[in-house]
């Protein structure tokens, strides 16, 4: 199989999915799956179940997709460096971007890299935040593979709330600002988060970030409980009028099943 063949949803249940990443097929449980089902195809590649971790061949492999080459690799949670559904967005921050060439933006739990990649690949300068050095590694070598190494991103290792707290009180300004906050996380000097609790203030600070108008903020979640019409509400509450939209984060498979991975909102800020 040819690792030009890019990312594909092949087919998913209520428990399981099964993926093409590049020359491998992936099958792994659903989001929220209960159960340890059979797999949709015993011939893939990689197998992962939460109670026995993976199977298959664990060597890293680089995959050739839109206009980025990424390495992926298993990780112990079961991911493998690659969330395709935030690409559904992509079209959208392009839009931004070419209203606003050159636009500073900050991308918050930045993880392995991909979206900062396409913003720095669409002419952004981006400020890419992660807590794990691991993952901002990976973030590094992406950017390497991709072409990208010299483009205009800062590489971070940081707590997302306490960096835009230092953001804050260094009067520093982003023309928009990308998160991506997990429900459960653990940043530097211990501290610990929880999208329901962490969520709002950190918005709050976020807003103190964007003077510049039109500004634009893009929030996705995947924790149950914060659809997009909560997400909407949040955003426009912490930084005012504008025009806003949101709606569900999913990919469709090519049987037509829809994976759900959590919820998407963005807002551009009135001038």
């Amino acid at each position: 199989m040819s690792p030009d063949v890019g990312y594909r949803l092949l087919a998913v249940d209520s428990e399981t999915r099964l993926e093409q990443f590049g020359p491998r097929t992936v099958d792994r449980p659903s989001p929220g799956a209960t159960a340890t089902v059979a797999a949709l195809d015993p011939g893939a590649d990689l197998h992962y179940r939460r109670s026995s971790g993976w199977s298959g061949s664990t060597d890293p492999w680089h995959l050739e997709w839109r206009d980025l080459r990424l390495e992926l690799r298993p990780t112990p949670t079961g991911q493998v460096g690659l969330f395709p559904e935030h690409a559904t967005m992509w079209s959208w921050l392009s839009e931004r971007l070419l209203e606003r060439p050159g636009a500073s933006v900050l991308n918050l739990f930045a993880y392995t890299g991909a979206s900062s990649l396409h913003l720095a690949r669409q002419g952004a300068r981006v400020t890419h935040v992660d807590a794990s050095r691991p993952a901002v590694s990976w973030a590094r070598r992406n950017a390497a593979l991709s072409g990208l190494a010299g483009a205009p991103v800062r590489w971070l290792v940081d707590d997302a709330e306490a960096f835009v707290e230092r953001e804050v009180r260094r009067h520093r300004t982003y023309d928009g600002i990308v998160l991506d906050p997990p429900t459960y996380g653990h940043g530097s000097g211990g501290r610990t988060w929880q999208l329901d609790d962490g969520l709002d203030p950190l918005l709050i600070r976020c807003a103190r970030l964007t003077t510049a108008r039109p500004g634009f903020v893009l929030l996705t979640a995947h924790t149950p409980g914060w659809d997009g019409a909560r997400l909407e509400a949040v955003l426009a509450r912490r930084f005012g009028p504008g025009r806003s939209e949101s709606g569900p984060l999913e990919l469709r498979a090519e049987d037509g099943s829809v994976l759900p991975l959590g919820a998407w909102a963005w807002l551009i800020m009135a001038p």
